[in-house]
């Protein structure tokens, strides 16, 4: 029961993620998902401090949970164009968020003898840029074609050319969107030391 915090945040933040993601930013350069999102790994590095790397391993299985219930559900949802989440962004979230929570879990176990702010960034910079890599390029890329025709033709407006972030060399589109969505993950990853630390302070209180 000591981890059922735990689970609740992530499944919220799970939850909020999917639904906001509908709503864009900057013309549709980011959505709003992409701020609550990176939360993800504040509940699991404070779980995995405080209760050690077992107890975060099932919050992230929990919050994998959520997902899949989320593509299910959002699955069932038509829209003009089709379903609200097809099965091809499904895998590629559900890929992206598990590696990458898994791997965020493991290296923050590998340094957690350190300083206290070490653990917490340095995983959650390299998870999250494994779950950017991950999610966008099996979601959109031209590469992965093994959902076929018309999973491709639902993703394939994400291949156009465009200025790489509005102002740089022409690249397929999706990489800006990744991109920008990395940068938004760096961000919060540094802002959420400050909870990190002081969500973690409290829970040791209690934990004695």
């Amino acid at each position: 029961m000591r981890h059922l915090t735990g689970i609740l945040a992530m499944a919220a933040i799970v939850v909020a993620s999917n639904i906001l993601v509908q709503f864009l930013l900057l013309d549709g350069l980011l959505t709003w998902g992409a701020f609550t999102y990176p939360l993800a790994f504040l509940v699991t590095d404070v779980m995995n401090r405080v209760y050690g790397a077992a107890a975060a391993r099932r919050v992230v299985f929990a919050g994998f949970l959520v997902g899949i219930a989320c593509s299910l559900v959002g699955s069932q949802i038509m829209l003009e164009y089709g379903p609200a989440v097809a099965l091809r962004i499904a895998v590629a979230s559900a890929t992206g968020f598990l590696v990458a929570q898994l791997l965020d879990v493991a290296v923050f176990d590998r340094l957690r003898g350190g300083a206290w702010w070490r653990a917490p960034l340095a995983s959650t910079l390299i998870g999250s840029t494994v779950d950017t890599v991950l999610f966008f390029t099996i979601a959109f890329s031209a590469s992965v074609t093994i959902f076929g025709a018309d999973a491709d033709a639902a993703v394939n407006w994400a291949w156009e050319a465009a200025p790489l972030l509005l102002v740089g060399p022409e690249a397929p589109l999706w990489v800006t969107l990744a991109m920008a969505d990395w940068a938004v993950k760096l961000c919060v990853a540094l802002l959420a030391l400050v909870p990190f630390r002081l969500i973690v302070a409290r829970l040791a209180q209690d934990v004695r």
